[in-house]
């Protein structure tokens, strides 16, 4: 039987600037690392050049256009019945350069036209305050994240977000998907660490103790950071809600083996828990000392870091998730690809065109995990199925794939809700079709909302319905009583 959701619940989709909005040099705007990633696909994978090629293709630089859509966009997610949007803000279209001491006006003035969109329609925005697309400008001269002269140059960006959406803003996300920074894909995506020269993206970085160590340290400079953002935003306006955000990797053993018992303990811990108990809890896991300590990482901890980190603690905590995978001791176990990072096949599990494994219940698992830990209210802030949609010649999109998907999903959060969990809302991944960051291309497909663009960028730009547009349309009408 279907589940009720509160009547309050935030029913939702999210984006992200470098992904949706285009206008990369309109207005002011200046480049961001995300700019300077070329198109790909599953077979051939989107590359990082440091000048900008005329010759190649760089999806962020027109996107869907949200820019010069955007109130054609707000308004199919109001005939939907949103609750709640989720958008991100481009850095560079407020600062340039990233390290400027005046905004450009410009850009203030767009984002407060789109806040007062979604407010005109009841659409609470929620807003990442960085996803992805650190200032190119601060990777070049600073070293990005590298460089604890960052924080500073965030909070200016983080004073002008919280006194110009005064009262247009109340929930807000420090950093989209932090925990990426553990990883060596993370340098470019999450740090703004640039490679020596172009290179292929999915295969920048390494796991060396050194590089790991910068990594670490950069991470760190993003807690101060997320830290004093939340207190800022609380002097500025004791309305704002400040959030976290993690890539939610939900583990399972691959076995009874004990060593893969504990082997997906410490994937949790270092996965979800490294990242979410500093931002949450105000401080380091007891695990993370044993980590530095085998690993060989010297922790710039300055004098009085301690103390913010606790001050700092975030309002909620938010998450991504797609899917889960396995965790085992053993070399030889196939293989899956993944959010963020890959895992071991898991084969009760069916999975998506590009390998994800799909699992609601793991949405159920991973909701009772976080929750009985931080005791803090959960969004759900990305979920959903990429898939390729085919145009049928009356303009149709029949999509009862992701209809399924998600109906499941959606059962699994009532479920959790039912253990106990203080979820308050769920904004799908890609409510609107836009480029996927893994792979730079159109063809995978998230949204309720098709748009007419193709993986090198020609097409009419043309909004669409999809069968899932008027299916969560119910959803959201009936607080998900219509699942069945």
């Amino acid at each position: 039987m279907a589940y009720k959701f509160p009547d309050n619940f935030y029913w939702g989709g999210a984006t992200a600037a470098n992904q949706f909005e285009g206008g990369w040099n309109e207005d002011g705007k200046g480049a961001s690392t995300s700019d300077h990633l070329t198109g790909g696909s599953v077979d051939e994978p989107r590359r990082f050049t440091k000048v900008i090629d005329p010759d190649a293709y760089y999806p962020s630089h027109e996107a869907i256009d949200f820019y010069h859509h955007y109130k054609e966009d707000i308004a199919m997610f109001a005939e939907m019945g949103f609750k709640m949007f989720r958008l991100s803000i481009n850095w560079t279209r407020l600062y340039p350069q990233g390290d400027e001491i005046e905004p450009n006006i410009k850009g203030v003035t767009f984002y407060r036209n789109v806040f007062e969109e979604c407010k005109k329609y009841g659409i609470e925005p929620l807003v990442t305050i960085s996803h992805y697309e650190m200032p190119y400008g601060l990777c070049e001269k600073y070293g990005g994240w590298r460089s604890r002269k960052c924080v500073d140059f965030y909070l200016n960006y983080c004073k002008t977000l919280f006194t110009e959406y005064k009262g247009l803003v109340k929930y807000w996300l420090t950093f989209n998907e932090i925990n990426c920074g553990m990883h060596a894909f993370g340098g470019l995506m999450s740090l703004g660490i640039l490679p020596e020269e172009d290179c292929v993206m999915n295969l920048y970085g390494n796991n060396t103790p050194e590089a790991l160590n910068v990594r670490l340290n950069a991470l760190h400079h993003q807690f101060i950071a997320s830290a004093k953002a939340v207190q800022l935003g609380h002097e500025i306006d004791p309305n704002n809600q400040i959030g976290c955000m993690i890539a939610g990797n939900a583990s399972y053993p691959y076995t009874c083996n004990p060593k893969d018992i504990l082997k997906s303990q410490q994937f949790m811990q270092m996965n979800n828990y490294y990242c979410a108990d500093v931002q949450v809890r105000g401080e380091y896991p007891p695990f993370a000392k044993r980590y530095w300590d085998e690993n060989g990482i010297t922790l710039q901890m300055e004098t009085g870091d301690e103390a913010v980190l606790k001050a700092g603690k975030v309002d909620f905590c938010s998450f991504s998730y797609y899917m889960s995978a396995c965790t085992t001791v053993d070399p030889t176990a196939a293989k899956t690809a993944g959010n963020v990072i890959m895992g071991i096949k898991n084969p009760y599990l069916k999975a998506s065109d590009w390998g994800w494994q799909i699992d609601p219940e793991g949405l159920r698992y991973y909701l009772n995990e976080i929750y009985n830990r931080y005791r803090v209210p959960l969004m759900v802030v990305e979920n959903g199925l990429g898939a390729v949609d085919t145009l049928e010649a009356d303009g149709s999109i029949h999509d009862e794939y992701r209809i399924q998907y998600m109906r499941e999903h959606i059962r699994q959060m009532g479920e959790a809700i039912k253990d106990g969990v203080d979820l308050i809302a769920y904004t799908p991944w890609g409510c609107i079709d836009l480029v996927s960051a893994s792979t730079g291309e159109m063809k995978k497909r998230y949204g309720f909302i098709y748009v007419d663009k193709n993986n090198d960028g020609t097409g009419s730009m043309r909004r669409l319905k999809k069968d899932s547009f008027a299916w969560y349309k119910q959803v959201i009408k009936t607080n998900g009583e219509s699942l069945d």
